[in-house]
């Protein structure tokens, strides 16, 4: 199986379906990486949090340790939008790479480049028989997460930390609160679902076959 997993900064597919990732891997499934921006950033008096390169060094060695090869967009972080520029990148990654099960961002996300990226990863995605939405923070919005569709992370959620972990700039800026928050909803979907551990998913399209 050829899986693709869509994001709109380095962080955002290992926070949001790292564990997921990890075990299409190890299944032995093709895991390939869109991610949208440089990921860098800066604060609001124009001081750099995070640089492109130390961004793009930390994701790519996270990604590689859940077993997915990375393909960046290049675009500026903040910057995204729904558009042809970005369709036609992720477009040109489900054509090229024969993918057969898209997870990207949740449409109903806070975050403006999540949403931007959501609704382009639909529309790019349109052709493809599984698509599903997550989560990669905690921040509110008007729209509700259905979260109708589990994954057993339980041997793999080790992984999905070690992943965040590598995100070192990160780490440093939000302490442990990344682990400490999705650890939880990790729990907290695995008791929903009677597992140990799990990720939750909004699907949009599943075909049986």
């Amino acid at each position: 199986m050829n899986i693709l997993a869509i994001g709109a900064h380095f962080d955002d597919i290992e926070l949001g379906c790292g564990g997921t990732i990890a075990r299409h891997a190890a299944k032995g499934d093709s895991v390939t990486a869109f991610v949208a921006t440089r990921s860098g950033f800066s604060n609001p008096a124009a001081k750099t949090v995070r640089s492109d390169a130390a961004a793009r060094r930390e994701g790519e060695r996270a990604l590689r340790l859940l077993g997915a090869k990375t393909v960046c967009g290049g675009f500026s972080t903040f910057r995204v939008e729904f558009g042809e520029k970005l369709n036609r990148k992720i477009l040109s990654v489900i054509e090229k790479e024969k993918i057969d099960r898209v997870y990207t961002h949740w449409t109903g996300d806070a975050h403006h480049d999540h949403r931007a990226v959501a609704l382009a990863s639909l529309h790019c995605a349109r052709h493809v028989p599984e698509v599903l939405m997550y989560r990669s923070n905690w921040y509110k919005s008007a729209a509700g997460f259905k979260g109708d569709f589990y994954s057993d992370i339980s041997c793999f959620l080790g992984k999905k930390e070690s992943a965040i972990r590598s995100h070192k700039s990160e780490m440093k800026r939000t302490g442990s609160k990344w682990l400490r928050y999705f650890r939880c909803e990790a729990e907290k979907a695995g008791i929903e679902s009677g597992l140990k551990y799990a990720e939750k998913f909004e699907v949009i399209k599943w075909i049986e076959r």
